[in-house]
């Protein structure tokens, strides 16, 4: 009697694994995934993808359904995935090729997306208005920012703190300023993006000294900066240099040689930043890597920084970037120098942004290149938040706040040399908005 059960447990064992090869052989997998596929259960097609891909068995039919059930679940980014493994092994499916551009498109990837896009078929490319050369966006944007303590530091005592006595005191309080931003975009090959800015910053400072008795001068900085930017890619990874020049002019008032005599002078200064970035997209993540040499209020420094971008849904409707800076300038070695922490989220039409920075910001480079903190001071904390709102299908509105902590200083001078020095400090508001439109 044992002997004929332990015969019926092997005869069944032997059973069950004959079956269990059966089912995960290629013809059962497509027919099962082709049902799941009709039936539109995307989430139970994805689930049996991975359990195939287990058993060894992957091929075209099977990635590109599961590229369309992540697809048509809104997970752009793990789509894009499968329908590149399905393109390695035929690109020449029009209903494939699109899969893959819109995929890409919804990432955020537009210049993969219109690199690839050289070889859709001819009724493709009519279909998405392919073009080798087009402009893609235009943007205006102006803001205001303004130092709600200036009266108060105006009529503080720091030439009595800093002991001025029979020497000569100084110090420049931002009072406000001004800007008018112009954006360009525009394609100038497949895959090749070339980006261009020009900013007019007018800023409106008070000179106090104390030379003799304790006097105020307005004074005005005219600053502007030309931004380039191209942007391609190389493979799979995407590649962007660029380069910043600002330029302008400032008034001065300087003491004579006798107390309480003044005379007006000006000076003229530049500044030159250049920018190499590079990222790369895996899956959810997107890590990247940023170098900037740059001379800065004739301060030369080389500034790095690494990110890693996290799409939590594999779309663009949720992200967050933390971000490392390093830093070598004229007083410091190469270094930790600030930490960043970004992100962005889509409820409903509106697209939120938020970032936010901690560190020993003095002379410091962001935006890969674009915004430059070349004030005179330091800073140790910024945080901004932005608002994007579409209108009219190619129109979107933007609004922005910043907030962020200046330090600067009270100098003394003796017979034209430093002799001392206190610092104080204040908040800078600021808020702009803009329009963008797309062609």
């Amino acid at each position: 009697m044992s002997k004929r059960i332990g015969i019926t447990i092997i005869f069944i064992a032997i059973f069950s694994v004959l079956n269990a090869q059966q089912k995960w052989n290629y013809a059962e997998v497509d027919k099962k995934s082709y049902e799941l596929f009709q039936q539109k259960k995307w989430k139970e097609l994805i689930a049996f993808n991975d359990q195939a891909c287990e058993k060894g068995i992957e091929y075209f039919n099977l990635q590109a359904r599961t590229g369309i059930s992540y697809y048509n679940l809104g997970k752009y980014r793990k789509a894009s995935t499968w329908f590149f493994k399905a393109w390695e092994n035929d690109e020449n499916l029009e209903w494939l090729q699109e899969y893959l551009y819109y995929s890409l498109l919804y990432s955020g990837r537009y210049a993969e997306a219109s690199k690839l896009a050289v070889n859709f078929t001819p009724q493709l490319k009519q279909k998405i208005d392919f073009q080798k050369m087009k402009p893609l966006r235009m943007a205006l944007e102006g803001g205001y920012s303004w130092n709600p303590d200036i009266d108060q530091l105006l009529n503080s005592e720091l030439d009595v703190e800093a002991e001025v006595g029979s020497d000569y005191g100084e110090a420049f309080f931002f009072k406000n300023y001004h800007f008018e931003s112009l954006d360009h975009s525009h394609q100038i090959a497949p895959g090749v993006i070339l980006n261009h800015n020009f900013t007019h910053i007018g800023v409106n400072r008070t000179e106090q000294l104390f030379w003799g008795s304790r006097n105020n001068f307005p004074i005005d900085i005219s600053q502007n900066q030309y931004f380039l930017n191209p942007l391609f890619t190389l493979g799979k990874w995407y590649v962007s240099p660029s380069a910043n020049v600002i330029w302008g002019k400032s008034d001065l008032v300087l003491g004579n040689y006798d107390p309480n005599t003044f005379y007006n002078s000006s000076f003229k200064f530049s500044d030159l930043i250049f920018t190499a970035s590079t990222w790369t997209n895996r899956g959810n993540f997107s890590p990247g890597a940023e170098i900037n040499i740059a001379n800065i209020a004739d301060e030369g420094l080389t500034q790095a920084s690494l990110w890693l971008t996290w799409y939590p849904l594999s779309n663009s409707n949720l992200y967050f970037t933390p971000r490392i800076y390093f830093k070598s300038d004229n007083e410091n070695s190469f270094g930790y120098n600030t930490f960043g922490f970004s992100g962005g989220f889509q409820l409903g039409q509106f697209h939120f942004y938020g970032n936010y920075l901690n560190g020993e910001m003095k002379n410091f480079i962001e935006s890969g290149g674009y915004v430059i903190a070349n004030f005179p001071g330091r800073s140790t904390r910024k945080y901004m938040g932005s608002i994007y709102f579409p209108f009219a299908k190619r129109y979107q509105f933007v609004v922005r706040y910043l907030n962020q902590d200046v330090f600067e200083k009270y100098r003394v001078y003796r017979n034209t040399a430093l002799d001392n020095e206190i610092e104080y400090s204040y908040i800078k508001h600021t808020i702009t908005a803009g329009i963008s439109w797309t062609f």
